[in-house]
């Protein structure tokens, strides 16, 4: 392996896999006088775990007690679950890569999932609503660049002296008779 060079981790766990299922595993063992895999086959039939029990089997668990609110605090997050479970300890299973779905256990069974808690403003539904206002197409209507532009303008009048006229520093002002109006650069 030094000599071929490996490039990443996952390279180095496929050649690791085929030297054990073509080398380790398929010549004779030394001590047991069997070859490795047909004595694992021997008396032994494994199962596939259904995709459900693999699935269950990678989740974490936690304990949270239920608050008065009937919410529960999960990673930072809050959930709602069923108000029957306030002051209760129970049991949160989830996939810590997708935190929308908890499953709430109490005692060892199910009693339901936990959702994401949402405030929002409570408003009888017999009360009106007013209308949203209506969303301005073009921005607030005052254009507050245009209006500092104007004042810059209007406060440099007669004979005042434009930043943006003057020469850069390395460039000379051309007379109007020479290549054009205009500067060009100083060597």
């Amino acid at each position: 392996m030094e000599h071929r060079g490996i490039e990443s981790f996952e390279e180095l766990n496929d050649l690791f896999m085929a030297w054990a299922e073509q080398v380790a595993n398929a010549r004779v063992h030394a001590e047991t006088k069997d070859v490795p895999i047909e004595r694992f086959f021997k008396d032994h039939t494994p199962n596939v775990p259904s995709p459900r029990a693999l699935s269950e089997a990678f989740r974490w668990s936690l304990v949270r007690r239920v608050q008065k609110t009937a919410t529960v605090s999960l990673l930072s997050n809050r959930y709602q679950v069923d108000p029957v479970l306030v002051g209760r300890n129970v049991e949160l299973r989830f996939d810590p890569e997708n935190l929308s779905k908890i499953e709430v256990y109490l005692n060892g069974l199910s009693v339901g999932e936990a959702v994401p808690f949402v405030i929002g403003r409570h408003v009888h539904p017999a009360v009106p609503q007013a209308a949203p206002a209506p969303a301005a197409e073009d921005g607030p209507g005052i254009d507050y660049l245009a209006l500092v532009e104007k004042a810059q303008r209007d406060s440099l009048g007669e004979g005042s002296i434009s930043y943006r006229e003057l020469p850069l520093p390395g460039f000379a002002v051309l007379e109007d008779d020479e290549a054009g109006a205009g500067s060009k650069e100083v060597s």
